[in-house]
């Protein structure tokens, strides 16, 4: 019997390096398709990171990057004593972590009761309309809420006023605004969560089903002990996933429901950094707060994915 030749770690090398030129020559099409992509994002997304040195400037539009003044770390300073900074980042945080909780716990529940449903064409129709708000912009969807709550013939307000209460500003009370916040964006985006919820449901053995039957297990019980467990994978995955969003509280639907009235509570770090860079012209200093902003989104992101894996053993990579 001839003994095996084993080839060299030289040759293994080659192997791999004449093999990835073929696979090049093969699906060059393919990566000529993402070049217009790749494009986008280095324009639009790493381009403008050379603006991050106007945080650490006394930026002045007229002067450009290279003229205006080197100040080190002071607007990080400024930053931290900033009368509004505290209340801003509290904001920010309780705003975002409901968001995230209710936008996860609503879509969970949801697609185990859609899941439920025996009656095709109802279940299709249900799914349908509540992914619908998913692709209205909040432009579109603040004008409705503002009619729809107003205080002065708002249908919300009516049906309030029937029931024999006072009508509430939603949008104009800080007590109320952030309740208002969490709803509509729940109502928003709880359909398009749902799907990905229902594609778990999807791959569910069904013999798991039929021998829970078999031992005399209710609907309650199948749901508990099968349904439940099968979903917490993902369910622990996209909670972990979105601790890396919780800097971002949602400037479009903020910036196009809040008021002067509702600052106090209802003010993001966006929105914050809007009306400063943009409106009071204190680029500098808004740069800072987005620099700050972004620092922190990127720790936690790194960490969610280390619990995503620690705790779901999910990898992107």
């Amino acid at each position: 019997m001839k003994d095996t030749v084993i080839p060299s770690t030289t040759q293994q090398k080659k192997r791999r390096v004449s093999k990835n030129k073929w696979n090049m020559k093969r699906n060059w099409p393919l990566h000529l398709m993402l070049l217009p992509a790749l494009l986008l994002v280095i324009i639009f997304q790493y381009v403008p990171m050379a603006g991050i040195v106007i945080a650490f400037q006394d930026f002045k539009p007229w002067k450009g990057l290279t003229g205006s003044e080197w100040v080190g770390l002071d607007n990080f300073r400024f930053l931290f004593k900033y009368p509004d900074i505290d209340q801003v980042i509290w904001n920010t945080l309780v705003i975002a972590f409901f968001k995230m909780a209710a936008g996860l716990v609503v879509p969970f529940l949801f697609a185990i009761l859609l899941n439920e449903i025996r009656m095709m064409a109802f279940k299709r129709v249900t799914q349908t309309l509540v992914y619908l708000p998913h692709f209205m912009s909040w432009v579109i969807l603040g004008g409705i809420l503002l009619d729809i709550l107003s205080p002065d013939g708002g249908l919300v307000n009516k049906l309030v006023t029937a029931l024999g209460m006072k009508p509430i500003f939603f949008l104009g009370d800080n007590n109320w605004f952030r309740f208002t916040l969490i709803i509509s964006d729940v109502w928003k985006e709880f359909g398009f969560g749902t799907i990905v919820f229902l594609a778990a449901l999807a791959g569910i053995n069904p013999a798991l089903y039929e021998a829970a039957e078999v031992d005399g297990a209710t609907r309650l019980r199948q749901t508990i002990h099968i349904t439940m467990p099968a979903l917490m994978p993902i369910a622990i995955v996209l909670g972990t996933l979105s601790i890396g969003n919780i800097l971002n509280a949602g400037f479009d639907q903020v910036f196009n429901l809040y008021n002067p009235l509702v600052y106090e509570k209802g003010d993001i770090i966006d929105t914050f950094v809007y009306r400063l860079g943009i409106l009071n012209g204190k680029m500098s200093f808004a740069t800072t707060v987005g620099l700050f902003k972004s620092v922190v989104g990127i720790v936690l992101i790194a960490t969610s994915y280390r619990l995503a894996y620690k705790f779901a053993n999910y990898r992107v990579f």
